[in-house]
Protein backbone atom coordinates (compact mmCIF):
# COMPACT_ATOMS: atom_id res chain seq x y z
CA UNK A 1 0.00 0.00 0.00
CA UNK A 2 1.28 3.53 -0.95
CA UNK A 3 1.70 6.38 1.22
CA UNK A 4 -1.16 8.17 -0.58
CA UNK A 5 -3.56 4.91 -0.12
CA UNK A 6 -2.50 4.94 3.45
CA UNK A 7 -2.88 8.41 4.55
CA UNK A 8 -6.39 8.10 2.43
CA UNK A 9 -7.77 5.28 4.48
CA UNK A 10 -5.99 7.18 7.80
CA UNK A 11 -8.75 10.41 6.69
CA UNK A 12 -11.66 8.41 6.06
CA UNK A 13 -11.37 7.03 9.69
CA UNK A 14 -10.72 10.64 10.92
CA UNK A 15 -13.35 12.13 9.19
CA UNK A 16 -15.80 9.08 11.03
CA UNK A 17 -13.97 9.51 14.66
CA UNK A 18 -14.38 13.85 14.21
CA UNK A 19 -11.43 14.37 14.68
CA UNK A 20 -10.14 17.25 13.47
CA UNK A 21 -6.95 17.93 14.48
CA UNK A 22 -5.56 14.01 12.78
CA UNK A 23 -7.91 14.97 9.33
CA UNK A 24 -5.63 18.69 9.84
CA UNK A 25 -2.75 16.80 9.60
CA UNK A 26 -3.48 14.59 7.15
CA UNK A 27 -4.67 16.91 4.64
CA UNK A 28 -1.30 18.36 5.14
CA UNK A 29 0.24 15.34 4.36
CA UNK A 30 -2.29 14.54 1.11
CA UNK A 31 -1.59 18.04 -0.04
CA UNK A 32 2.13 17.97 -0.04
CA UNK A 33 2.21 15.13 -1.58
CA UNK A 34 -0.03 15.91 -4.61
CA UNK A 35 2.10 19.13 -4.72
CA UNK A 36 5.41 16.94 -4.93
CA UNK A 37 3.52 14.57 -8.10
CA UNK A 38 2.39 17.76 -9.70
CA UNK A 39 6.54 19.09 -9.77
CA UNK A 40 7.64 15.33 -10.68
CA UNK A 41 4.99 15.14 -13.58
CA UNK A 42 7.91 13.62 -15.88
CA UNK A 43 7.84 10.81 -13.26
CA UNK A 44 5.64 8.09 -12.57
CA UNK A 45 4.83 9.08 -9.11
CA UNK A 46 7.40 9.82 -6.02
CA UNK A 47 10.07 7.08 -4.83
CA UNK A 48 9.82 5.75 -1.09
CA UNK A 49 12.97 8.00 -0.37
CA UNK A 50 11.12 11.43 -1.80
CA UNK A 51 7.93 10.40 0.41
CA UNK A 52 10.17 10.09 2.90
CA UNK A 53 11.55 13.60 2.58
CA UNK A 54 8.08 15.34 2.39
CA UNK A 55 6.79 14.12 5.93
CA UNK A 56 9.90 14.80 7.54
CA UNK A 57 9.92 18.13 6.37
CA UNK A 58 6.22 18.56 7.63
CA UNK A 59 7.30 17.17 11.00
CA UNK A 60 10.25 19.27 10.99
CA UNK A 61 8.12 22.81 10.10
CA UNK A 62 5.44 21.55 13.11
CA UNK A 63 7.85 21.05 15.58
CA UNK A 64 9.40 24.45 14.92
CA UNK A 65 5.80 25.72 15.37
CA UNK A 66 5.39 24.20 18.39
CA UNK A 67 8.72 25.56 19.54
CA UNK A 68 8.29 29.32 18.80
CA UNK A 69 4.97 29.25 19.97
CA UNK A 70 6.29 27.39 23.82
CA UNK A 71 8.72 30.58 23.71
CA UNK A 72 5.65 32.90 23.37
CA UNK A 73 4.11 31.28 26.05
CA UNK A 74 1.26 29.78 23.73
CA UNK A 75 0.57 26.58 24.74
CA UNK A 76 -3.15 26.58 22.92
CA UNK A 77 -1.28 26.68 19.46
CA UNK A 78 1.84 24.75 20.67
CA UNK A 79 -0.38 21.68 21.32
CA UNK A 80 -2.48 21.40 18.10
CA UNK A 81 0.93 21.49 16.38
CA UNK A 82 3.03 18.73 18.21
CA UNK A 83 -0.52 16.46 18.29
CA UNK A 84 -0.15 16.89 14.50
CA UNK A 85 3.66 16.24 14.03
CA UNK A 86 3.05 12.81 16.09
CA UNK A 87 0.16 11.96 13.62
CA UNK A 88 2.23 12.91 10.45
CA UNK A 89 5.44 11.33 12.61
CA UNK A 90 3.61 7.57 12.58
CA UNK A 91 4.04 7.30 9.11
CA UNK A 92 7.90 7.55 8.97
CA UNK A 93 9.85 4.24 9.93
CA UNK A 94 10.97 3.83 13.44
CA UNK A 95 13.46 6.29 14.63
CA UNK A 96 17.29 5.40 15.31
CA UNK A 97 18.40 6.00 18.69
CA UNK A 98 21.41 8.33 19.69
CA UNK A 99 23.65 5.41 19.78
CA UNK A 100 22.54 4.00 16.49
CA UNK A 101 23.22 6.86 14.99
CA UNK A 102 26.32 7.03 16.30
CA UNK A 103 27.66 3.92 15.36
CA UNK A 104 26.57 4.44 12.11
CA UNK A 105 28.39 7.75 12.00
CA UNK A 106 31.56 5.93 13.29
CA UNK A 107 31.25 3.27 10.31
CA UNK A 108 31.15 6.23 8.02
CA UNK A 109 33.77 7.97 9.34
CA UNK A 110 35.64 5.01 8.97
CA UNK A 111 35.07 4.23 5.08
CA UNK A 112 35.64 7.91 3.87
CA UNK A 113 38.80 8.33 6.34
CA UNK A 114 37.87 11.60 7.87
CA UNK A 115 39.85 12.97 9.91
CA UNK A 116 38.86 16.65 11.02
CA UNK A 117 35.88 18.99 10.49
CA UNK A 118 37.05 19.39 6.70
CA UNK A 119 35.39 16.17 5.72
CA UNK A 120 31.90 17.25 7.70
CA UNK A 121 29.96 17.69 3.93
CA UNK A 122 31.88 14.28 2.76
CA UNK A 123 30.30 12.69 6.01
CA UNK A 124 27.09 14.18 6.34
CA UNK A 125 26.31 12.88 2.67
CA UNK A 126 27.19 9.38 3.10
CA UNK A 127 25.25 9.97 6.63
CA UNK A 128 22.19 11.83 4.90
CA UNK A 129 21.70 9.18 2.57
CA UNK A 130 22.16 6.30 4.72
CA UNK A 131 20.28 7.05 7.41
CA UNK A 132 17.36 9.01 5.65
CA UNK A 133 14.10 8.64 6.97
CA UNK A 134 15.57 7.14 10.09
CA UNK A 135 17.20 10.30 11.51
CA UNK A 136 16.43 13.75 12.06
CA UNK A 137 19.28 15.96 9.86
CA UNK A 138 19.92 17.81 13.16
CA UNK A 139 20.65 15.25 14.89
CA UNK A 140 22.93 13.65 12.20
CA UNK A 141 24.99 16.81 12.30
CA UNK A 142 25.43 17.60 15.93
CA UNK A 143 27.17 14.03 16.08
CA UNK A 144 29.19 14.28 13.15
CA UNK A 145 30.40 17.21 14.58
CA UNK A 146 30.95 15.79 17.96
CA UNK A 147 33.16 13.20 16.31
CA UNK A 148 35.46 14.94 13.96
CA UNK A 149 35.91 17.95 16.08
CA UNK A 150 37.79 15.26 18.74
Amino acid sequence: MSLQDKVMAEMKAAMKAKDSEKLEALRSVKSAILLANTESAAKEGLTEDEELKILQKLVKQRKESAAIYREQNRADLAEPEEKQAAVIESFLPEQLSEAEIESKVDEIIAKTGASGMQDMGKVMGMASNELAGKADGKTISTIVKSKLSK
